[in-house]
């Protein structure tokens, strides 16, 4: 089964906000067993706007990474994302 991936861009404009949804939402990852594969604050832009900072999650399957997005505790953390940051988010199979 391919595995299925969280990508974003995140345009942050509080930044104590932003670092008390990591400390939400990272223990949410490692609980639908996804782990971090990209976390870069300055992408390297060659097209499209300023899109802040760049995430990959892995998941084992795409079904694994949309529990985990609709998640009670996920959830929770994304409000307070919301508050915090302009997000640009997919969820992705991969091949």
């Amino acid at each position: 089964m391919a595995k299925g991936y969280v990508i974003g861009h995140m345009l942050v404009h509080d930044n104590e906000g932003y670092e008390k949804f990591i400390k939400l939402a990272g223990p949410v990852i490692s609980e639908y067993g996804g782990k971090v594969l990209v976390r870069n604050p300055n992408p390297e832009i060659k097209e499209g706007k300023d899109s802040g900072i760049a995430i990959v999650l892995e998941f084992e399957n795409i079904d694994n990474a949309r529990k985990f997005y609709e998640s009670e505790k996920y959830t929770k953390a994304r409000e307070i994302r919301k508050l915090s940051a302009e997000t640009d988010l997919i969820i992705v199979e991969g091949i």
